[in-house]
């Protein structure tokens, strides 16, 4: 046979699954979209177009519901974790699996409720949620047939953060090509993605990392409250934010964080003069596209000293 079969796989994308947890006065929820993909030891379904040892991607899916059933739902790593170790466990002629798990971002509704004194206190709802998609969480688990451990890797999109001043941008190379100028002061704003590959797993709380490594870019990109801190480039933002991350949770390995630049341009009044005489340093044009995109990644040197 004149060719090898070098890439292969199949699974279930776009699994829905939604968890009530109703023990206790506060219920919990967990909402899921996830993908499973899965490889075989042999190629006949392929190759030959025989069947017999392929399991059903729509089984894939029941297991995840009924081992959700009867174990419960922590968060998006701890289930993948199990499904994974279920199914290499039951099918012996599965040689990896991988699972991508988003989370929908549900949080309690907080309301005032009047006390018996008159003041109010603000309270979580035991059991109403409201959608609220600061950023969404996601994970990645693979795990090989062999492997001592499986790779763990949690992350963020769409975290869209803006200030309005601080954000510098000169001392780049000029040459018959420039068209920008160098800036003093600009509004910079992105919509960050991040990414972190755990070198260990054993006792991590990954919904506290993951609100750690989401508070960590948007505390670096603001800066202090009251005087903020100035970015000479996006790069320089990008690196200190995973910097940051690394030098706060030792047992993460590896760290890419993504930093499209989504511009705001100055809209020019210099023919309203008669109107609003002046600068305008108020109203400016949001661009979506194009935009610049940076982004870093730092591992560390010494991975083996954190397994």
């Amino acid at each position: 046979f004149p060719y090898d079969i070098t890439g292969k796989g199949y699974g279930k994308d776009g699994i829905k699954l939604f968890h009530v947890n109703r023990d206790g006065p506060y219920h919990s929820i967990h909402e899921f979209d996830i993908k499973v993909h899965i490889k075989l030891s042999g190629n006949k379904e392929y190759t030959e177009g025989e069947n017999s040892a392929i399991v059903d991607s729509d089984a894939l899916r029941n297991l995840m519901c009924v081992l959700g059933k009867k174990h419960g739902i922590e968060g998006p790593e701890k289930f993948a974790l199990m499904i994974i170790k279920e199914t290499l466990e039951k099918y012996a002629h599965v040689v990896e699996i991988s699972m991508n798990i988003e989370t929908y971002p549900w949080q309690r509704i907080r309301q005032d409720k009047a006390k018996p004194d008159g003041s109010t206190e603000n309270y979580e709802h035991n059991h109403a949620f409201v959608f609220a998609p600061t950023a969404l969480r996601y994970c990645e688990v693979i795990m090989k047939r062999g492997d001592s451990k499986p790779t763990v890797i949690s992350g963020f999109k769409g975290l869209r953060i803006l200030k309005t001043t601080k954000s510098s941008f000169k001392h780049f190379i000029k040459d018959e090509y420039s068209t920008t100028p160098d800036i003093n002061d600009r509004i910079l704003s992105t919509i960050a993605e991040g990414a972190w590959e755990y070198a260990s797993i054993e006792n991590v709380d990954f919904k506290k990392d993951w609100e750690t490594v989401r508070d960590t870019v948007a505390k670096t990109f603001g800066g202090d409250p009251v005087h903020g801190t100035t970015s000479t480039a996006t790069q320089r933002t990008a690196y200190l934010s995973v910097k940051q991350v690394l030098d706060d949770l030792p047992h993460v390995a590896i760290m890419t964080l993504t930093l499209p630049n989504r511009h705001y341009n100055n809209f020019d009044t210099r023919p309203f003069q008669s109107l609003v005489p002046g600068e305008n340093n108020e109203v400016y044009i949001p661009l979506d596209k194009p935009y610049g995109i940076v982004y870093a990644e730092l591992s560390r040197k010494d991975l083996q000293g954190h397994n």
